[in-house]
């Protein structure tokens, strides 16, 4: 393997990283039930602090962060136990949810802030799982290992701006399409079976 990136690896990286943060999973899923409830613009805070919190993850993970979890399992174990239950937490929240339509601001139901977003990625067990194997794989050489992991990072961030656009603007259509709060109110229980689903894989490994 060449120290430096083909134009064939970039695309397998791409390819890779673009069909993780894709598929549904925690983050997306809460973006979708998040376009939905609150609408695109009070989502935004929530999108960027995953597009920037978790290439920032894999950042640390594949500067050393790894390592850590390479020689103390038991961190990880902990922190995927951890993530797990915020997960059932958080679907709880989602189906519970009683906002209406048109969520205002001041209002007790509130999207994800900048920062609670960012933290998230740090307790999604998807987000590790994804983050520790991309470094796995993709860093090639020791000589060029941080310049891989900036790439990486950086190939990571352009695949969340996509596909936390797509799965917001998902829930913003459905919203247009859905006029009826009972029906939104079902979809959103809908999603928190789906977001415990998302997490079933992670758990029975």
């Amino acid at each position: 393997m060449e120290e430096f990136y083909t134009v064939a690896m970039l695309l397998s990286i791409a390819t890779f990283t673009l069909s993780t943060v894709s598929t549904p999973g925690p983050n997306n899923i809460m973006l979708l039930s998040s376009g939905l409830t609150f609408g695109y613009k009070r989502t935004i805070p929530h999108m960027l602090g995953i597009m920037l919190g978790f290439p920032f993850m894999v950042l640390l993970v594949g500067l050393g962060l790894g390592i850590v979890f390479e020689k103390f399992p038991v961190i990880f174990t902990i922190l995927k136990v951890v993530g797990i239950l915020y997960l059932f937490w958080m679907a709880f929240k989602i189906a519970t949810n009683k906002s209406t339509l048109e969520v205002k601001e001041g209002e007790e139901s509130k999207p994800f802030t900048f920062i609670q977003s960012a933290a998230f990625q740090w307790v999604n067990p998807k987000a590790w799982i994804m983050a520790i194997t991309a470094i796995s794989i993709f860093v090639t050489s020791k000589d060029e290992s941080f310049t891989q992991v900036v790439i990486i990072a950086l190939i990571y961030l352009l695949s969340s701006i996509f596909s936390t656009n797509a799965w917001t603007a998902g829930g913003v259509v459905l919203k247009r399409f859905v006029k009826d709060e009972k029906i939104v109110r079902v979809l959103n229980i809908i999603m928190a079976i789906l977001l415990v689903a998302s997490v079933l894989p992670i758990i029975l490994e």
